[in-house]
């Protein structure tokens, strides 16, 4: 319960964002500096900076996502951007994807006592559940792996001309640069850096944006859709 009292006020800019959902914000900020903490899904010396790092980096995202469409958050982890995003946008239908039952586990707790009934909680790998759940139109993620191997779990998931919105630092340029032979395998037509966030958050967040063609993930991916959706339909047939 200590680190729940090094929490800050939240920043002017907050309310102003979450609006009528800044109370839920404030209480999700408040369960990360409790028992994400205890939990291991934060560590202690982000919980002074949770507003501007955190919860308001991932909120702006919502600049770029289009109105209402489906969502999957990859390696949602403590819910971010998935959480922000969703409390910005009840527009959206979001599924937190995560593979660990502990974050899992927590993502459920939020989301129930948020009240976010557009929000779905889903335990797996991206590579796991390709097949399993309906393609959407927009990936997220944030700090889960480099360009071209986030790029590999969260295209897949994409319907035709959908798009991943990734969250990096300052290496997003590079990262790009160096990812664009394997992002054109995975049936990626178009990428873009932008900057969101203006006048909410100092420095801006920065997004890597990443636009599929017809065959997301490729010819391979495709395929490997296609057998997983068979399959499916099979065993519904039983």
């Amino acid at each position: 319960m200590t680190e729940a009292a090094e929490l800050p006020p939240a920043p002017q800019g907050a309310r102003r964002v979450f609006g009528e959902y800044f109370p839920e914000a404030v209480r999700y900020a408040e369960l990360l500096a409790d028992v994400g903490v205890t939990r291991g899904l934060i560590g202690p010396r982000e919980v002074p900076r949770l507003w501007e790092r955190h919860l308001l980096n991932c909120a702006v995202l919502s600049e770029v996502v289009p109105e209402g469409v489906m969502v999957c958050d990859v390696g949602s982890g403590a819910g971010l951007p998935g959480i922000p995003l969703a409390l910005v946008r009840r527009d959206l239908k979001i599924t937190l994807l995560e593979p660990l039952l502990r974050r899992t586990n927590f993502l459920q707790e939020v989301v129930e006592l948020l009240g976010l009934d557009h929000v779905t909680v889903e335990r797996g790998r991206a590579e796991e559940v390709l097949g399993k759940v309906q393609p959407v139109h927009v990936v997220t993620a944030r700090a889960v792996a480099p360009l071209d191997r986030l790029a590999g779990w969260g295209v897949p998931l994409l319907r035709p001309y959908g798009e991943m919105l990734a969250l990096k630092g300052d290496t997003a340029e590079e990262e790009l640069k160096s990812a664009r032979a394997a992002l054109g395998k995975l049936g990626v037509v178009s990428t873009s850096v932008l900057r969101v966030g203006e006048g909410v958050v100092d420095p801006q967040a920065t997004v890597v944006r990443v636009e599929v063609g017809e065959s997301p993930g490729g010819v391979r991916f495709a395929a490997k859709r296609a057998k997983a959706a068979r399959a499916g339909r099979a065993r519904r047939r039983r």
